[in-house]
């Protein structure tokens, strides 16, 4: 049987490093190398970290309690020694070691039982083929999250994670562009633990679980001794790095430039207080107050923003199916066709604007397809659609769709053949015929209609 636990590393939502006014930006997609640095993230002779980022602790803690992890209330700094090109200091700032105290510890999440989760920096970017090293995400607030060994299989583990990232999203924690790193701790009955490290997808974290399990069964490969090893992921196998470092080889000791950290009850209630109700909680809310179907709930409980919005508005519209269907596929769809997110900062599609686009399709005086158009302009801001409508209100007289469904019989020869000689499909195209000689504003099931009659 197998065991797996993780030790997943995501980079702290925060505007500033852990110990320098330096701007937090991840990857080189977007930052020029070494471009965002100071003596002190880079480890000048003579520098002296900062007091830490408070907005890092804060979510740090906020993790902890999502978590259900004991949140610790002191706070000692260590460091962690080790001598690699990415650590100019030789040692790597954290919370974290055999005498730490952690910032949470002893949590659940969704049936894995968490060992402890915990602030550090992260060290530079270092390419072994070139030798070049970028400084700008050196000393960035990274959390560690470590899990019980108590996965069974790689697909528990990608799910679980799926989960995890939905619900770390929830208070803005982790900051979303720049992805997780996982080291994937594996051993099989009767052998020694291998560890790998720093694999960065979902997908590079289930293959190499899958390859390591494979080796570990393979006869004559069971580990007698704990290792650390890489994943190739070209040719889908786990390659030694070295045999597994224990704690003592690390070498730590207490941070001497940096204080103890005192939490107070009052500001771990406060945080506790901001955090809003988790994805598994909002999908039974949709499921069984609004009756949702689950489908569309978990749509909508994928982003924090979007199932927020969607509650506002369907408190408001007492069509459930119109007012799901608008958020999960029209309003979702131009965000993603705009690459967009509902909360981006230059984003302001306001609930009530929505709310009334859908009382205007309710009461008929918009056509589904016209507010769509509305809705497209709402990117960047909306604004409510009342004026709009006034221009673009929807046409029911028959006698004015009968004149527009004639002059597309008229020009339409072809299409009306195909539909008299067994074509049933034509009768798509004439209504969208329809439909665009009224500018969309034609009620489409009394043009069909007519249409209908008409070609009989």
């Amino acid at each position: 049987m197998a065991k797996i636990g993780l030790e997943i590393h995501g980079y702290i939502d925060t505007k500033e490093k852990l110990f320098c006014n330096c701007k937090a930006i991840h990857g080189s997609k977007h930052a020029k190398p070494n471009t965002n640095i100071c003596p002190i993230c880079t480890g000048q002779p003579g520098s002296k970290p900062m007091l830490p980022n408070s907005s890092a602790i804060d979510k740090a803690i906020q993790i902890a309690l999502m978590l259900g992890c004991k949140v610790n209330k002191k706070l000692v700094w260590q460091r962690k020694h080790y001598s690699w090109p990415d650590l100019p200091k030789g040692f790597q700032n954290t919370i974290s070691g055999p005498h730490a105290i952690k910032n949470g510890e002893r949590g659940s999440f969704e049936d894995i039982g968490i060992t402890e989760c915990h602030l550090e920096e992260d060290p530079a970017a270092w390419n072994p083929k070139t030798g070049e090293i970028d400084y700008n995400r050196s000393g960035s607030p990274l959390i560690e999250i470590v899990t019980e060994p108590h996965f069974k299989t790689a697909e528990q583990v990608v799910e679980w994670l799926k989960g995890l990232l939905t619900t770390l999203s929830y208070i803005k924690a982790i900051d979303k562009k720049a992805g997780i790193k996982a080291d994937v701790n594996v051993s099989i009955k009767g052998g020694k633990r291998v560890e790998m490290k720093n694999i960065n997808s979902l997908k590079n974290i289930k293959a190499a679980i899958e390859a390591e399990l494979k080796r570990q069964k393979t006869p004559g490969q069971m580990p007698k001794k704990q290792e650390t090893r890489r994943f190739d992921s070209e040719k889908k196998e786990t390659k030694l790095m070295r045999t597994k470092e224990q704690a003592a080889d690390y070498r730590f000791i207490a941070e001497p430039d940096l204080p103890a950290i005192n939490i107070k009850e009052q500001r771990i209630s406060k945080l506790k207080s901001k955090i809003p109700e988790t994805p598994q909680v909002k999908l039974e809310k949709l499921i069984k107050k609004y009756k949702i179907n689950k489908k569309a709930a978990e749509i909508l409980t994928q982003k924090i923003e979007i199932v927020e919005f969607f509650e506002s508005v369907i408190k408001k519209i007492n069509d459930k199916n119109l007012a799901t269907r608008w958020v999960t596929e029209e309003l979702l769809s131009v965000l993603n066709y705009n690459k967009k997110e509902l909360d981006d900062a230059d984003i302001d599609i306001k609930p009530e604007h929505f709310i009334e686009l859908l009382e205007l399709i309710q009461n008929k005086t918009l056509t589904e397809l016209k507010a769509k158009d509305i809705l497209r302009a709402w990117i960047p801001s909306s604004k409510s659609p009342a004026k709009a409508a006034k221009k673009q209100s929807k046409i029911s007289d028959k006698e004015a769709i009968e004149e527009i469904v004639n002059e597309v019989i008229k020009k339409n020869k072809k299409a009306v053949k195909d539909y008299k000689s067994g074509e049933k499909k034509a009768i798509n195209f004439l209504v969208g015929q329809v439909m665009r000689l009224s500018n969309k504003r034609a009620d489409f099931q009394t043009a069909k209609k007519i249409l209908m009659k008409k070609l009989k």
